[in-house]
């Protein structure tokens, strides 16, 4: 019988930002990370606590976690308003514009945003729920990288490109620089709509990686010649492709009530190389502000995945093979089952408590596993 586990994360980030010029826009964030996964980070598909993946240790670690340039170019069209928060300078912009974004940040600050879940310091913590499960998005070790996003905004429509690095290896902190040889490429378009009359936005994504990934069928092939068991860091012969895609949709269901739903596939033929061991997902939830019950700062979440894994990534862990973050030496193949709830007390408008909940049935899809109830208490504030 498994013993109770404790685990921490700190985080903490400067974020500034500096208009130099019309329609140009600077921004560099300083961050601070510490923390102790649960397991060390190992056993899970879709991991507890979306801000560990920036902790290094029981050390804070200080280091620079974002520094780019943005330029847009208006063309017209009825203007709306930006308010300042993180990575945006308050203003009015055109409804009709183009937008890049060049220099250091993560894949997931333009790509899969979602207003309901998104942001594991205040909504949803775990990985299944704050993005795709299955968008092995390029990042170092902490989730960050370098690249170019150009985006066009046409009244209700969003059209984005972006390319970004890879790390080096599968999941490390140092990342190869040939932005032309090892990359991962992102194509997104985003339609917002009115359903009986409360705002929606139906985003579609795909993506396409290269880099330096082995295959499951290389591992389990020189396995069987050898008769040793498969191993993916003896099998990685060179570059190869990951395709992929995901369907987002965030949806008010009133004033007080707002509902998401993701879907997304990968291919699932190579290891995983920059996120987590997710080769197909599917998640849902709301999102629920406390007014109706004079609560109007607190809010209540409740959501629910289900991650699934490639024949061959099934075939490759049944066989003894160990992926990045999980492998038991066999496998009785399960899919990933989660539910996550959290209440969140609004302290301020710029602070707040929340209690969340996790039951995670087949972790890391072995049905000889689990179930595993997390408990996590989570401070945010901003100033």
């Amino acid at each position: 019988m498994p013993g109770r586990e404790r685990s921490y994360s700190f985080t903490t980030t400067a974020s500034l930002g500096y208009r130099p010029w019309a329609g140009g826009e600077v921004y560099l964030d300083l961050e601070g990370a510490q923390g102790i996964p649960l397991s060390g980070l190992a056993g899970l598909g879709g991991f507890t606590n979306g801000e560990l993946a920036k902790t290094s240790g029981a050390r804070l670690k200080l280091y620079r976690a974002r520094a780019f340039l943005r330029q847009t170019w208006s063309h017209g069209g009825e203007q709306e308003a930006v308010e300042s928060e993180a990575r945006q300078l308050a203003g009015m912009v055109d409804k009709r514009r183009t937008v890049l974004t060049v220099g250091n940040l993560a894949v997931i600050d333009i790509f899969d945003d979602n207003r309901y879940s998104h942001d594991p310091r205040t909504q949803f913590m775990n990985w299944s729920l704050m993005t795709q499960g299955a968008f092995d998005y390029a990042a170092d070790a902490r989730g960050y990288s370098w690249g170019a996003v150009l985006e066009w905004f046409h009244d209700d429509w969003e059209v984005r490109f972006g390319r970004f690095i890879q790390p080096k290896e599968p999941n490390g902190q140092p990342l190869d620089y040939r932005i032309f040889k090892h990359y991962g490429d992102q194509l997104e378009v985003a339609h917002s709509h009115t359903l009986a009359g409360q705002p929606g936005k139906l985003r579609a994504l795909v993506f396409r990686n290269h880099a330096v990934m082995t295959r499951y069928d290389d591992a389990l092939n020189l396995a069987a010649q050898t008769g040793a068991v498969p191993d993916l860091n003896v099998a990685r012969y060179g570059a190869r492709s990951k395709q992929g895609f995901g369907i987002n949709l965030e949806q008010a269901l009133s004033d007080d009530v707002g509902l998401f739903a993701r879907g997304s596939w990968a291919d699932g033929k190579t290891e995983i190389y920059a996120f987590t061991e997710i080769d197909r997902s599917l998640s849902a939830g709301l999102l629920i502000q406390g007014r109706k019950w004079g609560r109007a700062n607190d809010t209540l979440g409740i959501g629910v995945a289900r991650n699934f894994l490639s024949s061959t990534h099934r075939q490759y862990l049944a066989e003894g093979g160990v992926g990045a973050f999980i492998g038991d030496g066999r496998l009785t193949y399960k899919p990933e089952n989660i539910l996550e709830m959290f209440y969140s007390v609004g302290i301020s408008k710029q602070s707040s408590i929340s209690f969340d909940w996790q039951h995670i049935r087949n972790p890391a899809y072995n049905a000889d596993r689990g179930p595993v109830n997390a408990l996590a208490v989570r401070l945010h504030t901003e100033f």
